[in-house]
């Protein structure tokens, strides 16, 4: 995906249209054209929906957990390893993990067109006076949509081409500094706090509370190096959020997982999907047991194991692992048991031989039972939930010196883990010093939120990423070839070839050209 071809398609549309004050009060003449897209409120309000659609895209099926891949929490089956070269250096870290790898070029060229038609349709709303309370609304959506996407381009490449007129014009179409690409990051979440209304009809659409949400994230998870991080206005962010009054955990941590009940009251902000294509997802496909697959179609928990617990992430404390007695997160979160229909399934020659071990739990969709394919599953993604925010807000005190308010906080989180009761022997103890709460919260926010999109984050931002994954990853345990500038994705070798302002010296450190 050539950025700087992107931006310079951006500045023609957005000349054009300032060039015409009155083409914005034109109805269409001809079918709807992308000129006509972004000058037109109505038709704005149809392509907000779409970029959420987009985004919404960039989550599913195999390409929607290539992020997860390569971590302490998750890796990928045997049976993928051996036979997707690419793919499999994701986990192992090896020689092939370099800029021409197509798993990762696919993931960056999917974000920017997302990202580019944001930055469109901002600008144009900011110079449209039409229908001034639909505007400001879109404009926050907009705003919101594109922060969240480059907040996740800049957590995985590192510096980034900013798409913004003013910006381009400053720095053109190279990667710009780390202060510059999360500044623009906080300043649009900050114009979507202030035009996001409190709730949405519509639970694809983005409210006031889920920009409070990521901004918080944003300061939280912000490098060093970008100035940004700020465990203060974390906080602050976090305990708007808290106490909204709109947001409480589920009293049954199962439910959050049962598809026949939508966006519960933890959800924040969701992927929204169904069983019916095009808004299935085919999450359960990538993530259950190949071995299940072959007794029917229709076992809902079979799979192609592209993404598979770490034996860390499955086992118990007294096996060395994560989980303690008692703890509901965990056959919530994860399938132990591949008896089907009465029948348990053999490991067919030729595969990778771990089918039947422990598996994600969390997108099997029971719907489909006896009745269609598991590629149909379509249960939705949480982005931004209740408990996410509580465990990050008790970070934040740990960080400012409040260790104690912090562990009654995840004290809180985990009560529901063992039903709503604590027992006195699994309470986090208020006396805990603030490092070792620091070792602590990592493996609390893996029981908690395991499988869902947080964890690279997580081991880059506490500076464990190498330790914890060559510890536990048994693909790069096996190959031994991580180093801490893997916690940074090679610069797509197609980016290189087509933006002349992006040159070889550019590439992210320790990665060849290739």
């Amino acid at each position: 995906m050539n950025t700087k071809n992107i931006i310079l398609g951006l500045m023609a549309i957005l000349l054009m249209v300032s060039s015409c004050a009155d083409f914005l009060d034109q109805d269409p003449q001809t079918a709807l054209s992308r000129e006509d897209a972004f000058t037109n409120i109505e038709k704005l309000d149809r392509v907000i929906t779409g970029l959420y659609n987009r985004w919404r895209e960039t989550r599913k099926d195999r390409g929607g957990f290539v992020f997860a891949l390569g971590t302490d929490e998750t890796q990928q089956g045997a049976y993928q390893v051996r036979t997707e070269a690419q793919q499999s250096s994701l986990d192992k870290y090896d020689a092939t993990l370099v800029a021409g790898n197509s798993a990762l070029t696919e993931q960056w060229n999917k974000r920017w067109p997302v990202i580019v038609d944001a930055a469109t349709a901002i600008i144009t709303l900011e110079g449209n006076t039409n229908g001034d309370a639909q505007r400001e609304m879109l404009l926050g959506e907009a705003s919101f949509i594109r922060a969240g996407v480059s907040f996740e381009i800049t957590q995985y490449w590192g510096e980034i081409p900013v798409m913004d007129l003013e910006k381009a014009a400053e720095y053109g179409t190279t990667r710009q500094p780390l202060p510059v690409v999360y500044d623009f990051i906080v300043q649009d979440l900050e114009r979507a706090i202030q035009y996001l209304p409190e709730d949405q009809e519509d639970k694809r659409r983005a409210t006031k509370s889920a920009a409070q949400a990521l901004l918080g994230k944003v300061y939280l998870y912000a490098p060093e190096a970008s100035g940004v991080r700020d465990y203060t206005k974390a906080r602050d962010q976090f305990a708007t959020v808290i106490n909204s009054g709109r947001f409480q955990l589920v009293p049954n941590v199962a439910t959050l997982w049962d598809p026949n009940s939508p966006n519960p009251a933890e959800s924040i902000f969701s992927f929204q999907f169904s069983n019916v294509w095009p808004d299935n997802n085919q999450c359960q496909w990538q993530t259950g047991s190949r071995a299940v697959a072959s007794i029917s179609d229709n076992a809902y928990f079979g799979g192609y194991d592209l993404l598979m617990p770490t034996a860390y992430c499955y086992s118990n404390v007294s096996e060395g692992g994560l989980w303690e007695e008692g703890d509901t997160r965990k056959d919530a979160s994860i399938r132990y048991d591949f008896v089907y229909k009465g029948t348990t399934p053999e490991i067919a020659p030729g595969l990778g031989g771990d089918e039947l071990d422990p598996h994600i739990k969390k997108y099997e969709d029971a719907r489909l039972d006896g009745i269609g394919s598991f590629w149909y599953s379509g249960k939705n993604m949480y982005y931004l939930r209740y408990a996410d925010i509580l465990l990050c807000y008790a970070e934040c005190l740990n960080e400012l010196g409040s260790t104690g308010e912090a562990v009654t906080t995840v004290n809180t989180v985990r009560a529901r883990a063992w039903g709503g009761s604590l027992p006195a022997d699994k309470q986090w103890n208020a006396g805990m010093g603030q490092e070792e709460f620091r070792d602590n919260i990592l493996d609390e926010r893996m029981r908690e939120l395991c499988f869902e999109g947080w964890r690279r984050m997580d081991l880059i931002r506490s500076s464990k990423f190498r330790e914890l994954i060559l510890t536990r990853n048994k693909w790069a345990a096996e190959k031994n070839t991580i180093q801490e500038y893997h916690r940074r994705y090679p610069i797509p070798l197609d980016e290189i070839k087509q933006n002349d302002e992006i040159d070889e010296e550019d590439q992210n450190e320790g990665y060849s050209n290739q």
